[in-house]
């Protein structure tokens, strides 16, 4: 049934490519807006999407410990998966394999996560808490350990980067106002908005790759194997190891069924943004996206057998 659920979302998902990858073969878009429609979903759209996750859900102090938990265990689970590619990879200097290290662990949990654990499990509304709280932890380790690993440069890595950026800014305010029950008390024409932008997030960040994808040949996309190896340890081998530490806890099913599927998410977006930034393997952080994403549709479902 899980299998069902997961296979039919994942394909929808997906689908949301089209749209933007034919525009663009078809000359009526093209890459240069991409900032643009960038800027809107992160700075709008992402933040609506984080704080309606946690808008409307019954505040209890047991759930917003799990919320932390999560956020910790997420933090500690991609830590441990880097540290042990950083051991594996310590003689090799070149770039590219740092950025293995980091796109091992860091998924499109929000954007393409969180929709799934909602539909896996509709009898779990924490689920929607636990992708913001994964989405954070993440984040946290994109803006040290990750622009170190694009850049080589110690100096590049910003514990207030870290804090002050939209996804941090918003689960904040997502968990002020779910620990004070805003949800009941604010007008249903705001929170029908925050709602409708975030509803908006997945298909304009698939729109977004769909352009992205139409500007790459197909001859570069699938021809690199080390792009092959970085999907494969995104979609496969963190899955897994996810799977195989959560089998020794005794977590809730939710719990650990939110961790395995979003640590099955394809490599995130942000990874090619912050790669453009620094001007640093912007080729190949942009593979990994497309090409993981491509792939999940077999894998995600798949990872739904584990629970």
């Amino acid at each position: 049934m899980e299998f069902e659920v997961a296979l039919s979302n994942v394909l929808v998902t997906l689908l949301y490519i089209l749209p933007g990858y034919l525009i663009c073969k078809g000359k009526r878009a093209v890459a240069d807006h991409l900032p643009t429609l960038s800027g809107l979903l992160i700075y709008a759209c992402s933040p609506c999407m984080l704080i309606n996750s946690l808008l409307n859900m019954e505040f209890s102090p047991k759930g917003l410990a799990h919320m932390g938990l999560f956020l910790l265990a997420s933090l500690l689970l991609q830590t441990a998966f880097m540290l042990i590619l950083f051991g594996l990879f310590r003689k090799k200097q070149d770039v590219k394999y740092r950025i293995f290290a980091i796109a091992s662990v860091m998924g499109n949990v929000g954007f393409f996560g969180l929709p799934i654990v909602k539909v896996l499990l509709p009898d779990n509304p924490e689920v929607m808490a636990y992708s913001a709280a994964y989405a954070v932890s993440m984040n946290i380790l994109l803006f040290t350990v990750g622009v170190y690993c694009l850049t080589g440069r110690r100096e590049t890595m910003s514990l207030r980067a870290a804090v002050l950026n939209p996804t941090v800014i918003s689960f904040s305010i997502g968990v002020l106002l779910y620990v004070v029950g805003a949800g009941k008390v604010l007008p249903g024409l705001l929170t029908g908005c925050v709602k409708l932008l975030g509803d908006m997030s997945t298909p304009l960040c698939m729109i977004i790759l769909g352009v992205r994808l139409a500007t790459v040949p197909v001859k570069r996309l699938f021809s690199r194997p080390f792009v092959y190896g970085i999907a494969a340890s995104k979609l496969i081998l963190y899955p897994l190891f996810v799977f195989a530490v959560t089998l020794l806890l005794p977590l809730p099913y939710s719990f650990r069924a939110s961790l395995v599927v979003l640590s099955a998410t394809p490599c995130a977006a942000v990874i090619q943004s912050i790669s453009e930034i620094y001007k640093s393997e912007m080729e190949l952080s942009a593979n990994c996206v497309m090409l993981s994403t491509l792939f999940c549709f077999l894998t995600v479902p798949l990872a739904t057998l584990l629970l």
